[in-house]
């Protein structure tokens, strides 16, 4: 028996699976999720995985949550440990009370577990040696046959696993009967050999509703589809390559043409990130809506040309799926670092609207707002996202899109303007908001023509180096980022239950942890007023929010607190009224870590004491 008192839970408590890469886990340990919300409890997974193909080591992570915190808890109460090389460090994170199911089929020493788990041997090697010949079938089977042995520990609905079975091998109708014999074969040893059930359980829901189960970068993908975009130029770069992926499926679903049975999009994988902005930049130059999809590295090398969309004027979309840097740094983790370099990106005064998701649902929202606006600004703009968000299956509530809405495809002169004589000076601002007119190549054979360059003009388009024009310019587009900040979405604002002093502003992925950290922190005695904020330029309310406050938390994945900083050059914040919170190791951060942090800054603050255990 163990020396701690094992883990009595339902349908709260955290399964994690160490398995090699390569090894055809993947699958297996996603089905495992699936169930999950299939018997009506929401989960939470994560996929950590290596950034070589083959051969390290990758953990799966599901967060079995009816309470819906959605966000990573850390700490794991029930191990599945399949990789010998991590199995020390894997046995060290199960929480005192927790469980290990490992492969017994070599005897290990006592010195190898700890006294205070309870630990569960199955020979999983010597049944697979048993019922299979080929050693592909024993490594392939061995996923399926723990998984059988984790439905009777946790009392979970074989039937659910044999359903996902069945659809998972539609058309593959051979392989359905061998997988769930193997299910049925690691469920029958648990059955006859163990302690059935453990102190962790499932227990039937209606906690799931209706919510989809969808990863950001398929939804930011097929926002794109229903955002009008029909070009795609990017180059492959972990985590973004899924959202090229899943557009070219989208588009092919979506975007073929009936009755001809032609494609209606272009997809192009370029030679490197420079090449596929500058097509992006020529395809949106034509009237066409395209964007590219990559990460901190990619937006590094387009730098010139982000410049010339936005001393051009011309739109473009950028999904950045965040990962941890610099350089090649951690390319299979996740992080919210390229803040900074995107707000500013390129040489010179350039400011760059950015959209910060939090979660699938508004990854398609904001990817479909985000072409309306770069056509109505005439610039390109950042869809934020993360590794956490983009490559993780999320459960989200359902994706909406109203058939009657209209594409806002900004201020287009049209050849009928034209030709009854309105004025077209293609930096010329009309209505006093910085948005100039445009015209689309060959909307009039004589009028509205330009040069579209990246040096410096008068408002007709006539090359200058005047300084007066070029200042003339560049203060129209400070106008244009001000107008901006009416145009994207506005910050998400909740008060406390009770009037304080204190806040905290938070964006993207840090949301999940954050709504959970503040139960916690109100559990201990404390209040804070909550803004969630999800688009620079930042909106006046920003301003008012801290204002309010004697100090505002600022809770963001990077080491160099980048938002805090934004706020601080954009708002004119004093920067000591606003206290980082920092979290940058590559796994999302959770909601022990903020009430911990939190906790800590308001004791030296002589705040009344809030302790948070780790």
């Amino acid at each position: 028996m163990p020396t701690a008192t094992p883990i009595s839970r339902v349908n709260d408590f955290v399964v994690r699976f160490a398995n090699v890469n390569g090894s055809g886990s993947a699958s297996a340990n996603e089905m495992f999720a699936r169930a999950v919300l299939r018997m009506g409890i929401p989960a939470a997974p994560r996929n950590i995985f290596p950034s070589n193909i083959q051969g390290l080591p990758t953990w799966y992570e599901v967060r079995v949550t009816e309470a819906n915190h959605l966000g990573a808890r850390g700490g794991t109460d029930l191990m599945v440990a399949m990789n010998p090389q991590t199995f020390d460090k894997d046995i060290a994170g199960i929480e005192p009370g927790g469980y290990l199911l490992y492969d017994s089929t070599k005897p290990l020493p006592a010195s190898k577990f700890r006294q205070d788990i309870t630990v569960i041997g199955v020979p999983l090697t010597a049944i697979c040696n048993r019922e299979y010949t080929d050693p592909r079938q024993r490594q392939l089977f061995k996923n399926i046959i723990y998984i059988g042995v984790l439905s009777a520990l946790i009392d979970m609905d074989v039937k659910v696993v044999e359903q996902l079975i069945g659809e998972q091998y539609k058309g593959k109708e051979k392989l359905i009967e061998p997988n769930i014999k193997a299910l049925h074969i690691g469920r029958d040893y648990a059955t006859l050999n163990l302690a059935c059930p453990i102190g962790l359980r499932l227990k039937k829901s209606s906690k799931v509703g209706d919510r989809i189960f969808i990863e950001g970068n398929s939804a930011a993908a097929l926002g794109a589809v229903y955002g009008g975009a029909t070009v795609c130029a990017w180059y492959p770069i972990t985590p973004s390559s899924g959202l090229a992926d899943a557009f070219t499926q989208h588009c092919a679903k979506l975007r073929v043409d009936k009755a001809s049975e032609r494609a209606k999009y272009a997809i192009i994988q370029a030679e490197d990130e420079l090449a596929s902005i500058g097509m992006v930049i020529g395809a949106s130059w034509n009237g066409a809506r395209a964007f590219t999809a990559t990460s901190g590295p990619g937006i590094s090398l387009m730098q010139e040309f982000i410049g010339l969309a936005y001393f051009a004027e011309i739109p473009a979309v950028i999904f950045d799926v965040q990962r941890a840097g610099p350089s090649t740094g951690m390319p299979t983790r996740t992080q919210q670092c390229d803040i900074i370099s995107c707000a500013y990106a390129s040489h010179g005064d350039t400011k760059h609207v950015l959209l910060f998701p939090e979660d699938p649902a508004e990854s398609f929202d904001f990817s479909a707002q985000a072409f309306d606006l770069a056509d109505r600004l005439q610039t390109p703009i950042f869809v934020m996202l993360d590794l956490d968000i983009g490559m993780n299956h999320h459960l989200s509530r359902p994706l909406a899109w109203d058939d009657n809405r209209k594409y806002d495809r900004g201020k287009v002169m049209t050849a009928e303007e034209l030709e009854a004589g309105k004025e077209f000076g293609r930096y010329l601002d009309v209505d006093g908001d910085g948005i100039t007119y445009r015209t689309y190549p060959g909307t009039h054979p004589t009028k509205g023509s330009f040069f579209t360059r990246g040096t410096s003009r008068d408002r007709y388009a006539k090359y200058t180096e005047e300084g007066a024009p070029y200042v003339d310019n560049m203060q129209r587009l400070v106008r244009k980022f001000d107008t901006a900040k009416d145009l994207v979405p506005r910050p998400l604002l909740a008060n406390a239950d009770k009037p304080t002093k204190y806040g905290v502003i938070y964006y993207g992925s840090t949301a999940p942890a954050m709504d959970e950290a503040i139960h916690m922190i109100e559990a201990h005695g404390h209040a804070l007023d909550r803004m969630r904020i999800r688009a620079f330029p930042f909106h006046s309310s920003v301003n008012s929010f801290v204002a309010d406050h004697d100090f505002v938390f600022v809770v963001e994945q990077n080491r160099d607190a980048q938002l805090r900083s934004l706020i601080v050059n954009e708002c004119g914040i004093d920067p000591v009224r606003l206290v980082p919170i920092n979290h940058y190791d590559g796994t999302p951060i959770t909601a022990r870590f903020i009430a911990k942090a939190i906790g800590e800054h308001l004791d030296k603050l002589k705040v009344t004491p809030m302790k948070v255990s780790s």
